[in-house]
Formats: C-alpha cells, sequence, structure tokens
C-alpha cells in the first residue's frame, strides 16, 4: 500500500522518462541523501568513516566506471586497477606541478589523463571481444604496472617508489594530509561520487548510453542501424576509465594518504570486477549493492566476534570471511545471476501490486 503509483498522472513525456517516476523513490532517494550528508558526519567515529564508508564510496564509484563498460557496453576489462592508478600518479603529479589550483579540480583532471589512456588501450575492442579482449586490457594491467614501478618520473623519484599526499587547503579547510578530519574527506568523496552517479545515470539514459547498449546487445545489427562501433566503443572506455581514475585519486588523496604500485595491482581489478558481476551487471545501483556486499560485509563479519564476547584468533576470523564471502556469492549468483539489484527490482515490483504479488 504504501509503495504504489495510484493517482501519480505523468501529463509529459518528460515526466514519464524521468529517472524517478514514482514519488516513493524521489523521497526515497532524499532521504538516503540527507542520512548520507548529516546522519553519517553526525553519528559515525573516526573509524567508521575511515575504514568504512570513505573507502566503500570510492570503490562504487570504480564500480560505477567498470559497470559502463562491461556492463552498459559490454566489452570485459580486467585493467580496472590500472586505470585507478593513472588517474592516482596523474594527480600526484598535478598536484607537484600546480600546487595552488585546488585539490578537487586535479582529482577531475586525473581523470581525464586516465580516459587518454582507456581509449588507447580500448583501440583492439574493434577488431577482437571476450575472452581475447580480456587479455588485451589484462596486459594493460601488468604494462601500466611496469610504468608505474619503472618511471621514476612519476613518483618524483622518491627512493620507496611511493607517491605521498601533500596537504591541500580551499577556503582555510585542509582538504588532504594528516591533518584532514575524516568528516571532512567524507564529505569531499561523498559529494564527488553523488554528482559522478548523477551524470552517468544521465548519460546511460541519453543516446550515448543507448549506443553503447546497443553495441552490447548486437553489435552488427547496431552498425547497421546507424551507430559506429568506434564511437561507441571507445567512448565507453573512455568514461568508464575516466570514473576509474577519478576513484583512483580519491582512493590515495582522501582514504590512504600515499601508495604504492601495489595498491593498483591485479586483485584490485578481480575486487572490482566482483563487486560488478554481484551487485549487477547493467545497473548503477547494482555496483552501489556490490561494494557494500564485498567491501562492508567483511569488516561486519571481522567484528561479529567481538561483540557476542567470543574470543577468535585474526587467522580465524580472516579465514572464515573468506568461506562466508565466497559460499555468499555463489548462492546469490545461482539464486540470481543478474546479481542483487535485479532481486531488489523483484523485490520492489512485488511490492508495488501487494497484496497480490504473484
Amino acid at each position: 500500500m504504501l509503495y504504489r503509483e495510484a493517482g501519480q498522472f505523468k501529463t509529459s513525456y518528460q515526466a514519464d522518462q524521468a529517472a524517478f517516476p514514482i514519488f516513493q523513490d524521489q523521497l526515497a532517494v532524499w532521504a538516503i541523501l540527507a542520512v548520507a550528508f548529516i546522519g553519517v558526519p553526525l553519528v559515525g567515529n573516526d573509524f567508521f568513516l575511515n575504514s568504512i564508508m570513505i573507502p566503500f564510496l570510492i570503490f562504487a564509484l570504480a564500480s560505477v566506471g567498470l559497470n559502463i563498460l562491461t556492463g552498459y557496453a559490454g566489452q570485459l576489462s580486467l585493467g580496472t586497477g590500472a586505470f585507478m592508478g593513472v588517474g592516482a600518479y596523474a594527480c600526484y603529479k598535478l598536484t607537484t606541478i600546480f600546487p595552488d589550483v585546488n585539490i578537487v579540480i586535479m582529482i577531475v583532471a586525473s581523470g581525464f589523463f586516465s580516459a587518454g589512456i582507456g581509449m588507447i588501450f580500448g583501440l583492439p575492442s574493434l577488431r577482437i571481444k571476450g575472452f581475447y579482449l580480456v587479455v588485451t586490457t589484462l596486459a594493460a594491467q601488468f604494462f601500466l604496472e611496469w610504468c608505474f614501478i619503472r618511471i621514476a618520473w612519476l613518483y618524483n623519484y622518491n627512493p620507496s617508489g611511493a607517491i605521498e599526499v601533500p596537504q591541500r587547503e580551499a577556503f582555510g579547510v585542509i582538504l588532504t594530509g594528516a591533518s584532514a578530519t575524516p568528516v571532512t574527506r567524507y564529505l569531499l568523496v561523498l559529494s564527488i561520487v553523488v554528482v559522478m552517479t548523477w551524470i552517468a545515470f544521465n548519460i546511460i539514459r541519453g543516446r550515448i548510453g543507448r549506443s553503447w547498449m546497443m553495441i552490447r546487445d548486437m553489435d552488427i545489427a547496431a552498425e547497421l542501424m546507424g551507430v559506429k562501433p568506434l564511437n561507441a566503443k571507445l567512448s565507453a572506455f573512455a568514461v568508464s576509465s575516466f570514473y576509474c581514475g577519478v576513484a583512483g585519486a580519491m582512493m590515495v588523496f582522501f582514504w590512504l594518504g600515499a601508495a604504492e604500485v601495489e595498491s593498483f595491482d591485479v586483485n584490485h581489478s578481480f575486487l572490482i570486477l566482483f563487486m560488478v558481476i554481484l551487485g549487477g551487471l547493467g545497473s548503477i545501483k547494482g555496483a552501489f549493492m556490490g561494494a557494500a556486499f564485498i567491501w562492508i560485509l567483511p569488516i561486519l563479519i571481522r567484528a561479529a566476534p567481538g561483540w557476542i564476547g567470543i574470543e577468535v584468533q585474526a587467522a580465524t576470523v580472516e579465514h572464515l570471511n573468506f568461506m562466508l564471502i565466497g559460499g555468499l556469492i555463489i548462492f546469490f549468483l545461482i539464486i540470481e545471476p543478474h546479481g542483487l539489484a535485479r532481486l531488489w527490482s523483484i523485490g520492489k515490483q512485488k511490492l508495488r501490486v501487494w497484496p497480490f504479488p504473484y
């Protein structure tokens, strides 16, 4: 009874095609934003913000980027971690060259460098697809990792080979560095993620997004209908890499504080791929669900024994964590291969026709 669009009449095509045509959905979105911007900073401690919310938002943005490429454009990739690294190293160099420019501008600008690299490594997608494209993007991952190690100019010839975040401030507020408060960094990350998610949602619903989905479903038919594979595939690689680059820059500047090449290895590429698959291919909200499942649930599993007064060794908890997460992933993929987003959509649809859900 609470979730039903009875009496909500649409009098224009624009209203009918709105992002959230049901009034209850609009209220839910505003409620989530209110909790995220007001509730979480008020009740969350430093550990909750630093270890849970900030990395969750960063990985969710990276998952959105990969979902654009894999879920909407149908181009498989295992180079997400490397593209995040391109954004992080580009942002580090930009802050070195332009120390007085606002750090938010540098983070967004670093995404364009990642987009350019993504387009270069996306060129093989014009001739190959499927498993062969996966191998190509995996080669890009290893090549870019080699660049992060061997090209000393990227990390300013630091003997440790690491990039270290300098302190930057804007309008008298410290945004990066050890002196930046977790609340400040969280609100900044949240604002960037919300804006970029809104942009991605509108791109997907527009002409460019429709061309990606046409290429994904049947590229030959799409080309016969006038969609240019060159423009569609390279734009998907560019937008996806842009989002991953911004996520990588935020990961270093707003979360880790310093990073080496291991922060952008192939394990992170697989981690984000699991988030996308589990959350649901071709779904923006699925990217957030997958990131929450993969990142937040293990933290809760580690903390659960302490909450009930049971002392368990850290190694045992870690093994249990792997077993439970792996089992849950298999369970969800068997129950619903289209991920958590599909389960969420089914639940909403049943709620709309309740008490006659079948």
